[in-house]
C-alpha cells in the first residue's frame, strides 16, 4: 500500500511540474503587440510627409514585416519601415496625404517568429 501511495504522489508532482513547464513555454512565445504609437498624440496634417512610431512589446524582425497604408477604396500601399531608437520600435514613413480617413495595416513578425496582424485607424486633417 505504501509503495502505491508513493507512486501516486510522485505522479502528481510530475504532472504539476509538466503543467508549470507548459505555462512557462506559453509565456516565452508571445505575439508582438503594439503598446504605443505616435498617432495617439500627433495629428497627421494633409500634404505633409510624416514619420509614425510604433512601439511593440517585443523585438521585431523588420525584414519579414510589412506595413500598408489603407486608403479610400480599400487600396493598400506598402510603406517604408525602419528600426527606431528603442527595442521593439518601428518607424513608418507616411507620404503626404489628402484630408480623410486612413489606416495602417500591419503584418509584423516578432523575433520569436510569431506573426501579428493589426490595424490602426487615423484621420488626416487640413
Amino acid at each position: 500500500m505504501r509503495l502505491k501511495a508513493k507512486k501516486e504522489t510522485n505522479m502528481k508532482k510530475l504532472i504539476a511540474m509538466l503543467a508549470l513547464l507548459v505555462c512557462q513555454q506559453t509565456a516565452v512565445h508571445a505575439h508582438a503587440v503594439v503598446t504605443d504609437h505616435s498617432l495617439k498624440i500627433t495629428t497627421v496634417h494633409s500634404n505633409h510627409a510624416e514619420t509614425v512610431s510604433l512601439d511593440f512589446n517585443s523585438k521585431i524582425e523588420i525584414g519579414l514585416s510589412q506595413i500598408f497604408l489603407v486608403s479610400k477604396g480599400d487600396q493598400h500601399t506598402l510603406l517604408n519601415i525602419h528600426k527606431g531608437d528603442k527595442q521593439g520600435q518601428l518607424l513608418v514613413d507616411i507620404p503626404a496625404l489628402s484630408t480623410g480617413d486612413y489606416a495602417l495595416k500591419m503584418k509584423v513578425f516578432a523575433a520569436d517568429g510569431h506573426l501579428t496582424e493589426d490595424l490602426i485607424h487615423f484621420t488626416v486633417t487640413p
